[in-house]
């Protein structure tokens, strides 16, 4: 009897790509037809081909290209600056039972805290200019970075910390050559998860005290009850979350390629 073949098999990129897109083209279709035929009422839920127009349109006009801009300053510098914070602190509170003792305790309370709540104190602080929303999407990306991190930092291996060591390497080095490498599965799960919540934080500070932004967009279609509004930014935040997903993917088949054959095929 010839034995099953347990290995890896390779898969075309085409295929794929087929079925990855396959459930939302279907979904597409049956939303458009459900639209053509009357069963959908378009001040309910506006149709594709509408949503597309509307997206032309706003392209054609420089407005959707100037919202993408303006969104996009405010959540790089603010996921930046909320990722740092979260690696610097969880690879503290990892790696030390001092830092243990100083950092996790109130981080555990911060988590507890949804970031929404200190909206209005961020207003009392921060005004509504650029600084409130740049703030608010940092707060918002800290906690799931650090609780990744400090997760990924607690499973090093101690034998492998302490060979370390015995190699000469202590503090920085230590922490650059040994422990951040073997983190790395836990700390990018932390970068992906941080960089989807910061797209909430993106919502929630764009529609207070702005006229350029995604966020604001939204604004316009609530205020105006434009559905094809609504669901073009549904469909923008879909399609960072994509990109999100696939950079992040991107830097783990470069840092981490021996990953590349654990998942079953």
């Amino acid at each position: 009897m010839t034995p099953r073949y347990l290995g890896q098999r390779e898969r075309r990129r085409s295929s794929s790509l087929l079925w990855r897109l396959s459930v939302p083209v279907a979904i597409l279709a049956v939303w458009q037809l459900a639209s053509w035929t009357g069963r959908l009422d378009p001040q309910i839920l506006a149709a594709p081909v509408s949503v597309a127009e509307t997206a032309v349109e706003l392209a054609r006009s420089g407005q959707l290209v100037e919202f993408l801009l303006a969104s996009g300053r405010r959540a790089g510098l603010g996921v930046s600056i909320g990722l740092a914070i979260g690696l610097v602190l969880g690879v503290v509170s990892g790696i030390s039972a001092r830092g243990d003792e100083l950092v996790d305790p109130t981080m555990q309370m911060f988590r507890a805290v949804p970031f929404l709540a200190l909206v209005p104190l961020f207003l009392a602080w921060f005004g509504v200019g650029e600084l409130f929303k740049v703030v608010l999407i940092a707060v918002a990306t800290i906690a799931p970075m650090y609780a990744y991190t400090y997760v990924g930092v607690r499973g090093v291996d101690r034998r492998l910390v302490e060979s370390a060591r015995g190699f000469g390497l202590e503090g920085l080095a230590l922490v650059r050559s040994v422990v951040l490498p073997t983190a790395l599965p836990s700390i990018l799960m932390g970068v992906r998860i941080a960089l989807s919540v910061s797209l909430t934080g993106l919502i929630a500070a764009e529609q207070i005290g702005t006229t350029a932004g995604i966020g604001y967009l939204v604004s316009l279609s609530q205020q105006y009850f434009r559905t094809d509004y609504m669901v073009l930014c549904i469909a923008i935040y879909a399609v960072l979350g994509l990109v999100i997903d696939a950079v992040v993917r991107g830097v783990e088949r470069v840092a981490m390629p021996w990953r590349a054959g654990v998942g079953a095929r």
